[in-house]
């Protein structure tokens, strides 16, 4: 199935910016088919009532987040709703899981909801619960039905989390309920904020989720989510490595938190965290190393030089400069034109293989430091050969043409691909074979 115009449009527009697209990253994705299987090994096992966790680990340019957001997109192709947070040292401790769920809950998405889809999940879970009473014979327009929608919420809800759902959760998602049947979607709006941990909210709930209680929330919205009618949760933590930069008390805190997650794992049935982390952060004693109780869980093992994909830790290897040439031409196919042949011709394989190595030049060959820098020039090529019928990129790159064929000898020197002759003026005569 091909990309929408507006997918494509939006890869574009991110790369131009130096930013992982949010969608369409499967058309260029290169080198990863191995780490994408073991994504979706875990997704199936999340489908099927697991509770996993899986840690990508790569330097600076590997492409942990291109790969993170593919787990997502992937992840929802396959019905589950996702949450991608970055992990910040302004707006997010870790140490802290209230600001953790908070975050996951702003973050959430689904395929028809790009974002913050809690309102849009919270809908089809209480439309379900409707629409089983009512094929189990209750009358919808009983004066009881609405009682009766909420008592059945309040049992799928405790049956669900074994009873752990926090009453205010229940009592917030009943009054919800009653708002909305009564068309007071503001004050409706305003307890979703509050279920979302948002400050400042007033919604008439006495006190906010707090760090303690904020685990057993979540427990209630990925039960709800799967109640609702999605396979489970994905929830990527991107860029913990930023916890090496905080204060040592809040880093082991930190620390501490995900492996409190981990070791829940198998009690949040459907729900898979991915995290993305650098070596650095897994390997020096300033992190994981540094908590003898997650590195056991977690360390990256190698056998002989061998690594097992299925481990705590899923390694992505530096970009080299075959990857970023093949990622160039699937960018070039992918790119909207309506002169294919002509910007074909521009970009060829021959000043891609030279601009990979004029832009990996300035960092002495190592090729996994600039993926990014290397798509945003090459996405400013694109452009601009795209816009300027006389532009050059040879020329504009300063390039020397090397290895040419001799029609792009001739080609080069303003000749065409063939001597002139007297005769082709005057044409052929018609002969019956």
């Amino acid at each position: 199935m091909g990309m929408s115009e507006r997918d494509i449009a939006h890869v574009f527009e991110r790369l131009r910016s130096g930013v992982v697209p949010e969608r369409g990253l499967e058309t260029f994705a290169v080198g990863i088919d191995k780490q994408r299987a073991e994504i979706h090994r875990l997704l199936k096992m999340a489908e099927e009532g697991e509770g996993v966790f899986k840690f990508l680990r790569g330097g600076y340019g590997c492409g942990k987040t291109f790969m993170a957001r593919l787990a997502a997109i992937d992840a929802q192709a396959r019905g589950f709703a996702t949450s991608f947070v970055v992990v910040s040292d302004n707006d997010l401790h870790f140490e802290r899981f209230d600001d953790v769920y908070r975050k996951v809950v702003q973050e959430l998405s689904t395929n028809s909801c790009p974002r913050g889809a809690l309102g849009d999940i919270l809908d089809r879970w209480m439309a379900r619960v409707e629409n089983a009473l009512i094929a189990a014979g209750t009358d919808e327009n009983n004066p009881t039905f609405d009682t009766l929608v909420q008592q059945r919420m309040d049992e799928e809800l405790a049956s669900l989390t074994g009873g752990k759902a926090p009453e205010d959760m229940s009592r917030v998602l009943r009054t919800i309920f009653t708002l909305k049947q009564d068309g007071k979607l503001v004050e409706a709006g305003a307890l979703l904020s509050w279920l979302s941990a948002s400050e400042n909210v007033a919604a008439g709930v006495k006190g906010d989720i707090g760090s303690r209680e904020a685990l057993d929330y979540l427990h209630g919205l990925l039960e709800i989510v799967k109640a609702a009618g999605y396979k489970g949760l994905v929830i990527v933590i991107d860029e913990v490595e930023t916890i090496l930069r905080m204060r040592r008390d809040v880093r082991g805190k930190s620390l501490n938190g995900i492996r409190q997650i981990c070791d829940a794992a198998d009690r949040y049935r459907g729900l898979f965290c991915l995290f993305t982390g650098t070596p650095e952060f897994f390997d020096t004693k300033r992190g994981v190393a540094g908590l003898q109780p997650l590195h056991d869980r977690i360390q990256y093992l190698t056998h002989g030089g061998f690594a097992n994909l299925r481990q705590a830790q899923l390694a992505l290897e530096p970009f080299d400069a075959r990857r970023l040439h093949e990622v160039a031409l699937k960018l070039r196919e992918l790119y909207p034109t309506a002169d294919r042949m002509g910007l074909t011709t521009k970009i060829s394989p021959a000043f891609l293989e030279q601009l990979v190595s004029k832009v990996t030049a300035g960092f002495r060959g190592d090729v996994g430091v600039v993926p990014r820098q290397f798509l945003r020039h090459f996405v400013d090529v694109l452009d601009l050969a795209a816009e300027y019928a006389d532009f050059d990129p040879m020329a504009a790159e300063g390039f020397a043409l090397t290895n040419l064929t001799e029609d792009e000898q001739r080609l080069q020197a303003g000749h065409g691909s063939y001597d002139a002759e007297p005769e082709d003026e005057v044409g052929y005569t018609s002969v019956e074979f």
